[in-house]
């Protein structure tokens, strides 16, 4: 991992609890010309993001996870930068009881249902921070 985030506050900050998806999402999006910092553990993506929160454009977060789950995640990631922009990620159906009673606590930019296709997320993100994206 690169130890300086570029200055213009376009690095994406993801967080999932399944390394492969990270993993994947991570150097598909770099060859993308986008600069992503990938974490499967959410305490550690959190402690990051309070030393580097005014290097990124936007946070992508996994709902469920152990440790601490998305919202709660997100509500922290608010706390030390409100402005951020945040897509939650995730493979259950959005429209459940523990969505609905949680969603009001934290302000979201978008979802992402798994699974994403790397050109879908690749647009989604250049949908809400500035990015050179690469072509194919």
């Amino acid at each position: 991992m690169e130890s300086s985030l570029q200055s213009d506050a376009n690095a994406v900050l993801l967080v999932d609890d399944e390394f492969d998806i990270i993993t994947v999402f991570r150097q598909g999006l770099e060859k993308q010309g986008i600069q992503v910092f990938a974490f499967t553990d959410p305490l550690l993506a959190l402690e990051h993001f309070q030393i580097n929160s005014e290097q990124y454009g936007l946070v992508i977060s996994d709902l469920r996870m152990p440790k601490l789950n998305g919202y709660e995640f997100i509500k922290k990631v608010k706390e030390i930068r409100p402005q951020i922009k945040v897509l939650f990620m995730t493979a259950f159906e959005i429209d459940d009881i523990e969505f609905r009673r949680l969603l009001p606590s934290v302000k979201i930019d978008g979802f992402i249902q798994k699974p994403i296709s790397l050109k879908d997320l690749t647009s989604a993100i250049s949908k809400h921070i500035n990015v050179n994206v690469k072509l194919y």
